[in-house]
């Protein structure tokens, strides 16, 4: 999101030679607590979108239904800023540099190759960095006032394995996207009955051949309006039991009545169905090793990698890897000689299991970026086996994580909007 520059919001021009008239190049459209939104910064969020939605082969809404969505998106956008910064969230400028580097990186690009395809795209550099730290901050400020703070019980675990084992629907996988049409928690009856009537029109058109991702971009509230409210593929354990219930009941294609939740109103659509492997099925585990090497104040990314570079080439010389790890490693597995012993999928970070799934046993990889850092990962060993009875546990406490945090996000983001000061001033253009 631009810095906001409000002296820009009075500028005049001369219109003619003639006459000493004012022409409006910006104006407050709303205030959110302390702060402003411009229309030219709403105008760049509208742009932006209508990219997204082109790329993605969706026809944009009409205007003042984008324009609407956008201005919202802005202003929950802009009160969760101001929280992050007023609670002392920051990211640093090396922070930054890091993860502007590890998406380059995850891009096959050189930096310079990646700043000129944003600006082929029409996307300014500094203004795309600048977008990437608060994206950062808010992952952060999710951390810290919801994820942080979901607990799951022992109980809730063993009615959950109780109940996968009970209803082998469970075991299905979605994919799915969604409509939320967001109630504020104080709304009058007016209120919820025009936002339930929203959800109903939005359920009409997609039943009447409407293009859903189309819809979703015109309706929706959700975070992923402007990707057709793609949520993809989601098991039935890993779904809110208002979400799973109702997908139970659909065939691939059809659309759900209207939802109620804490949130607001769901609308969604089953686009593909599966079965998931049994719960018996034996799981691919494999045993390796890795060496890490963090990227700091004082090791620069390219010299993580050229170390990392320089340690394969001597371990294909001879030299002993768990050695090599041992002395070199930044990690606890280093007194280890890095081994990791036996991983599962969804252990690891999708990076590093992308990785090792692509190497043949006794195969040492290129360097490999993750959010830790550098590594070479080397595979002693595949099998195949069936899941431990402890191993199934960590696994449900994993699920209903993710699940009660999803739904306290929701609800979290909702009281967030619903105590920030707002004054809407877009009728005034």
């Amino acid at each position: 999101m631009r810095k906001l520059l409000i002296a820009a919001a009075l500028a005049v021009l001369p219109v003619s030679s003639q006459a000493q008239g004012v022409a409006l190049v910006d104006r407050i459209v709303a205030v959110v607590n302390k702060e402003v939104i411009t229309l030219s910064e709403l105008n760049e969020a509208i742009a932006l979108a209508e990219r997204q939605l082109r790329r993605g082969g969706t026809v944009a809404p009409p205007r003042d239904v984008l324009e609407r969505q956008m201005l919202e998106r802005l202003i929950l956008g802009k009160a969760q800023l101001q929280l992050a910064r007023d609670t002392g969230i920051r990211v640093d400028e090396l922070q930054l540099d890091r993860a502007v580097q590890r998406i380059v990186d995850e891009n096959s690009m050189t930096l310079a190759e990646f700043r000129r395809a944003l600006e082929r795209d029409g996307v300014p550099f500094d203004a795309w960095r600048e977008d990437l730290r608060d994206q950062i901050l808010l992952s952060r400020l999710r951390e810290r006032e919801v994820d942080e703070r979901v607990q799951v019980s022992d109980t809730e675990i063993e009615l959950f394995l109780e109940e996968s084992r009970l209803r082998p629907v469970e075991r299905s996988e979605y994919n799915l996207a969604h409509i939320l049409v967001r109630v504020p928690e104080q709304a009058t009856p007016e209120r919820v009955e025009a936002a339930r009537s929203r959800a109903e029109t939005a359920i009409a058109e997609a039943r009447a051949g409407g293009d859903f991702g189309r819809l979703a971009a015109s309706y929706s509230d959700a975070a992923d309006a402007l990707q057709g409210g793609v949520i993809g593929w989601r098991s039935h354990a890993r779904l809110p039991e208002l979400f799973a219930s109702a997908l139970a009941r659909l065939k691939p294609g059809e659309v759900s009545p209207v939802l109620r939740s804490a949130a607001g109103f769901h609308v969604l659509k089953l686009v593909e169905l599966r079965g998931a492997v049994e719960a018996s099925a034996p799981v691919a585990q494999t045993r390796l090793r890795h060496i890490l090497i963090r990227a700091s104040e004082t090791v620069s990314e390219g010299e993580a990698r050229g170390r990392l570079a320089d340690l394969r080439q001597r371990i294909a010389g001879g030299a002993d890897f768990a050695d090599m790890a041992r002395v070199h490693s930044n990690d606890a597995t280093a007194a280890r000689g890095g081994e990791l012993d036996w991983v599962y999928p969804g252990d690891t970070v999708p990076d590093f299991e992308r990785a090792y799934l692509g190497l043949k046993t006794g195969e040492i990889s290129q360097p490999v970026r993750t959010p830790f850092g550098y590594h070479l990962i080397q595979v002693l060993e595949r099998r195949s086996g069936d899941v431990s009875g402890e191993r199934r546990r960590l696994q449900a406490r994993q699920v209903l994580r993710e699940r009660k945090s999803d739904e306290a996000y929701q609800e979290w983001l909702r009281q967030l909007r619903d105590r920030t000061y707002v004054e809407i001033r877009l009728e005034d253009k």
